[in-house]
């Protein structure tokens, strides 16, 4: 964000995401589009990550020049909040709701896994205090609807799905550290096994679990496992609730 003050950075961001998009007063005719731009950026920091993002970067992939990207951007923060949006996108709407509040929770971790397997920047572009726009908005919509009428409150059903997202978040990042081939539990299985080869008296616990993982077919088994546990944490609430 350039030298806004936060209140005013924030104000440009909500115009940015939220609208109305008045078109340059001065200059030459328009030649771009905030959805344009944004498909730059997202297509940039897919291939080469969120450090490579930069206004002098987007303005030569768009063909125009640093101070014309300006004319619709104010700087590189609110273009990252629209790269954001862009990428999440609002939630799909062949994922309407089906099913139970469970299945409809599942699916929709799932998708948000997915989405962030598929732009691996966002983790770190959706951090902190920020403005949201109206894709990422309407994901936190659909967890907490699926959670309508179960007997818990806003503020229970607003914090469902923070702490499902940030099940999905963590499940994410460890993939993304793991590396494109790589299986982040047995990654860290292999490493601790080494370990318990020559320390494993002093950890007898972990050498027995290690020992019994490794003879499991599953391997990758923290994001089921994780997502599940949360979801009977609900199920046992909801249950509370409507005795």
């Amino acid at each position: 964000m350039s030298d806004d003050k936060p209140d005013e950075a924030a104000a440009a961001a909500v115009r940015l995401l939220w609208g109305p998009h008045p078109k340059p007063a001065r200059g030459p005719r328009p030649t771009l589009d905030l959805a344009r731009i944004a498909r730059a950026g997202i297509a940039v920091a897919d291939e080469s990550g969120l450090a490579e993002v930069s206004m002098q970067r987007i303005a030569a992939e768009l063909g125009v020049t640093k101070m014309a990207l300006y004319r619709y951007v104010p700087g590189k923060a609110e273009l990252v909040a629209l790269m954001v949006d862009g990428a999440i996108g609002p939630y799909p709407a062949s994922d309407e709701p089906v099913g139970d509040w469970r299945g409809q929770l599942h699916a929709w971790a799932r998708g948000l896994l997915l989405l962030f397997r598929r732009h691996p920047w966002a983790l770190e572009a959706t951090v902190g205090l920020r403005v949201m726009g109206p894709g990422e908005l309407s994901w936190m919509e659909r967890a907490v609807s699926a959670l309508d009428g179960t007997g818990l409150t806003g503020a229970e059903r607003m914090d469902a799905a923070l702490l499902l997202s940030g099940h999905v978040r963590a499940i994410a990042q460890q993939a993304r550290a793991a590396g494109p081939a790589g299986n982040p539990e047995a990654q860290l299985g292999a490493v601790l096994g080494e370990l318990m080869q020559t320390h494993g008296e002093q950890f007898p616990a972990l050498t027995a679990a290690l020992a019994s993982a490794a003879g499991s077919a599953d391997q990758d088994q923290a994001w089921d496992f994780g997502l599940d546990r949360i979801l009977d944490g609900l199920a046992t609430l909801i249950d509370a609730r409507n005795r």
